[in-house]
């Protein structure tokens, strides 16, 4: 599927979900994620996989900065 066909609430779900994902690929914790999340991830370009394992690209290092700085 095109990124940009994707639903905006589904888009949305997995930005509010972002944060949570990225500590736990920090805290080598993957497996955690579901698969359906990582593999909207890749196809939006907040996730790639590099050497076998899965890692933050800039656009989705951007998007935690964002979400970081938001108020609650």
């Amino acid at each position: 599927m095109d990124s940009t066909l994707m639903p905006s609430h589904r888009r949305d779900a997995l930005r509010a979900n972002l944060l949570a994902a990225v500590d736990l690929l920090q805290r080598r914790c993957a497996n955690a994620i579901p698969v359906a999340d990582i593999e909207a991830y890749v196809e939006l370009d907040w996730m790639e996989w590099h050497g076998g394992g899965l890692r933050v690209t800039t656009t989705g290092q951007n998007i935690c900065r964002q979400l970081a700085v938001r108020p609650k």
